[in-house]
Parts: structure tokens; C-alpha cells; sequence
């Protein structure tokens, strides 16, 4: 029995038939995903012809408004059965992609048509992972939630690094409209695969029937600052994300401009590294075993934040390849480990009838500020130069591990508070 059980577990069928489905569904829609990876600013510069404004707006503009759209969604969301709303927000998003392939098929493509899908897509991927959130917390134990995001968190990485290298073969030979369409079609298979979760799903209840006031859709943030654990993660989350995402179009334009790397070069500069974010996440449950939960979460949170400094002092030829690929690597490898004992003790955290409305507030601040840091680095490197610009980046980081949290903290209540439920 003890061997067959072991052996269940390597298969990855401990979790039941469901997560499997959920698993399954999540794989598909991420490689479908990476496939199209910096598909819309191709389209726009080959197809319609966009200039720099325009692409930078896409970039940018699209996913601040998609942002915004989501952050009454999750109030919504979180007071009815999350599995048809995954369904729905796959739906949403295969609806909106369709439309690409289909008008230019027509000739009838237009820029504001690719906004208004990054807009939408945006706002359905907030909600599809907050709603998924908190319907992994009502699927499984918590006992199996860090299993459950380890394995969503080296799925993540597998498809970073498959994904973009076949994306790049198909924009060669088809162009940037197939791969929108690999990306819609990947949202219609997750859409079916949640589908044939089967089961019961009850309705979540709610202590007041009344209409959703204004005040509901701050009760996201309302709940993080409440909670001084998630409070720092938080804090920790968006400054750390936030920064290392705003050093990369600036990391770019040192690479390919002035150290005259070939884009080759850079594309395996930073998917080679992802390797890194697999074997981290295999390990995150061993080491969590080993050394308990809130140990790995600060370990890793301040060790991934010591790396990006590092490309401060990129230099041309193989050297400086080297060097981004072995920074990366560090930092992806520690990314890997912290992601999903974050999420798993964010889950922990968040009482059952919240989760939707957290995570959601979770996602809109760190898109939000993401995309504020990436503009103020802009103009810092137009003003510092990127390298300076890399350097102050990395230098910040250094600070973010003092936001972590300062104990293990205790997981709240499963059961929905009465005195907080809102209508």
C-alpha cells in the first residue's frame, strides 16, 4: 500500500482527478500564452504600421484600463461559484483573441480593435486567477495547496521556456496572426478542460442580500492592510515585481543597442534561466518540509533580491552573456522557491469568502505599479542612462527583503466570517 501510495504521489494523482483537469487547463492556456509572446506589437508594427507611441501605449495603456476593469469584477466574483467563472473569463478571452485573426482576415483590422483586446484580456486574466485562487483553496486540503501552486509555478516555467522559441518558428513561417489565434484556441481548451472537472460546486453564501455598494470594491485592499503578514508580503510583492520588471525594457535597449548583442543573444539570455524557475519550484515543497514554511519564504524573498544588481556591470560580448544568463539564473532559480510558498501562505491567510477579493486587489496593485515603475524608469534612463538606471533598480531591491514578513504567522479561519461578510 505505502509503495503504491508513493508511487501515486510521483504520478501526480494524489490530488485528485479535478486538480488534474485544472492543472491540465492551466498548462494549456499558459504555453498558448507564450506562443503569442510579443505578438500585438508585432502586429501593430507590421500589419497597421503603428509607431513607437502607439506600440509603447499598447504595451502600457492596455493593461492599466484592463486593471482597472477587474477591480470591481473581483466583489462580484467572489459571492458566486468560481468554476463557471473561470469558464466564462477563458471564454472572454478566446472571444476577444478570435476577433483578431478574424478581422484581419477580412482586412478590417484596426489599432484601437488590438487596445480594446489587450483591455479585455487584461481584465479577464485578474479575475481568472483571482477566481482560481480561491477556488483551489475550496478544491484541496491545505495541506496540498503548496503541491498544487508548485506544480502551476514549474508548469509557469516549463512553458517560458518552450513556449516562446516555438512562437518565434510560427511568426517566421505564418506571421504574429497565427500565433493570437494558437493563443485564443489554448483559452477555448482550458475553457473545456475546467468543464470536465465535473462535481458540485455550492454556491458561496452571503449573510446580506443587498446590491454591491462602492465601498465593496476596496475590501481587497481593505483586508491586506488589516492583516499585518499580508500586508508586508504584499508590499514586498508589488515593490519587488514592480522593479524588476521596470529595469527590463532598459536592459533591453543596453543589450541590443550599445553592447551590440544579436537578438538571438538576448532571447537565450533570459529563456535559458527559466530552467532555473522548474527546478526551484520542484524543490519548494522539499525544503519547506525541511526547514517549515516562513524560513524558505524569507530565505528566498531576500535572496532573489540580490541579484539583479548585478547587471549593472553587463559588459559586451561573452562575458556580459554569461553574466545575464548566470544573474538570471539566480534569480529565477530563487523566484521559483518564493513564488509558490508565497502563494500558499497567502491562501493561509486569507479567510475563504475574501480570497476572490485579495487576490484580485493583489493583482490590480501590482499590474498598476508595474506599469507606473516601468514609466519613471523610462525617464530615468533617459536621463541617468540605462546602465545608471539598472544599477539604482538593483540597488532598491537590495531594500525589499525588510518588507517580508517578520514571523510564521498562523493560518486564519476556512469559514466566512460573519462579521465582515458583505453584501
Amino acid at each position: 500500500m505505502r509503495s503504491g501510495h508513493r508511487q501515486g504521489q510521483l504520478l501526480g494523482h494524489r490530488l485528485g482527478r479535478p486538480f488534474g483537469w485544472l492543472w491540465a487547463a492551466y498548462g494549456t492556456s499558459a504555453l498558448g500564452t507564450w506562443l503569442a509572446f510579443g505578438a500585438f506589437p508585432l502586429i501593430a508594427i507590421q500589419v497597421l504600421h503603428a509607431g513607437p507611441a502607439e506600440v509603447a501605449a499598447l504595451s502600457s495603456a492596455g493593461t492599466a484600463v484592463g486593471a482597472a476593469m477587474a477591480v470591481p469584477l473581483g466583489p462580484w466574483v467572489e459571492f458566486r461559484r468560481k468554476r463557471p467563472m473561470l469558464i466564462a473569463m477563458d471564454l472572454a478571452r478566446f472571444a476577444a483573441l478570435l476577433t483578431i485573426p478574424t478581422a484581419f482576415a477580412f482586412g478590417v483590422l484596426t489599432f484601437l480593435q488590438l487596445l480594446l483586446v489587450s483591455v479585455v484580456v487584461a481584465a479577464a486574466d485578474i479575475t481568472f486567477r483571482a477566481a482560481s485562487g480561491a477556488y483551489l483553496k475550496t478544491l484541496l486540503p491545505a495541506e496540498d495547496l503548496l503541491v498544487a501552486n508548485a506544480r502551476f509555478e514549474s508548469t509557469a516555467w516549463t512553458t517560458t521556456v518552450i513556449g516562446p522559441p516555438l512562437g518565434g518558428v510560427a511568426i517566421g513561417l505564418l506571421g504574429p496572426v497565427a500565433t493570437v489565434l494558437a493563443d485564443a484556441v489554448s483559452y477555448l481548451l482550458s475553457a473545456l478542460g475546467i468543464r470536465a472537472m465535473g462535481g458540485h460546486e455550492p454556491r458561496p453564501e452571503r449573510r446580506e442580500a443587498a446590491r454591491m455598494r462602492a465601498g465593496d470594491l476596496l475590501d481587497g485592499w481593505r483586508y491586506i492592510l488589516a492583516d499585518a503578514a499580508l500586508r508586508r508580503l504584499f508590499f514586498n510583492t508589488v515593490l519587488f515585481n514592480g522593479l524588476v520588471m521596470a529595469a527590463q525594457p532598459l536592459l533591453a535597449v543596453l543589450m541590443l543597442g550599445r553592447l551590440g548583442f544579436t537578438p538571438w543573444q538576448y532571447g537565450l539570455a533570459f529563456a535559458a534561466p527559466a530552467i532555473g524557475g522548474l527546478v526551484g519550484s520542484r524543490l519548494a515543497r522539499p525544503l519547506v518540509t525541511r526547514l517549515g514554511q516562513h524560513r524558505v519564504l524569507v530565505a528566498a524573498g531576500a535572496l532573489r533580491a540580490l541579484w539583479p544588481v548585478g547587471l549593472a556591470f553587463l559588459g559586451p560580448g561573452t562575458g556580459g552573456l554569461l553574466l545575464v544568463i548566470g544573474v538570471e539564473l539566480g534569480l529565477i532559480f530563487c523566484c521559483g522557491v518564493f513564488n509558490p510558498v508565497s502563494a500558499t501562505y497567502r491562501l493561509e491567510r486569507t479567510a475563504t469568502d475574501r480570497v476572490t477579493r485579495t487576490l484580485s486587489a493583489w493583482a490590480v496593485t501590482t499590474k498598476a505599479s508595474t506599469a507606473l515603475l516601468t514609466a519613471v524608469w523610462g525617464v530615468l534612463g533617459g536621463l541617468l542612462g540605462p546602465r545608471t538606471a539598472i544599477g539604482l533598480a538593483g540597488v532598491l531591491l537590495l531594500a525589499t527583503p525588510l518588507l517580508l514578513p517578520r514571523r510564521a504567522a498562523a493560518p486564519v479561519s476556512s469559514e466566512p466570517d460573519p462579521a465582515t461578510t458583505r453584501a
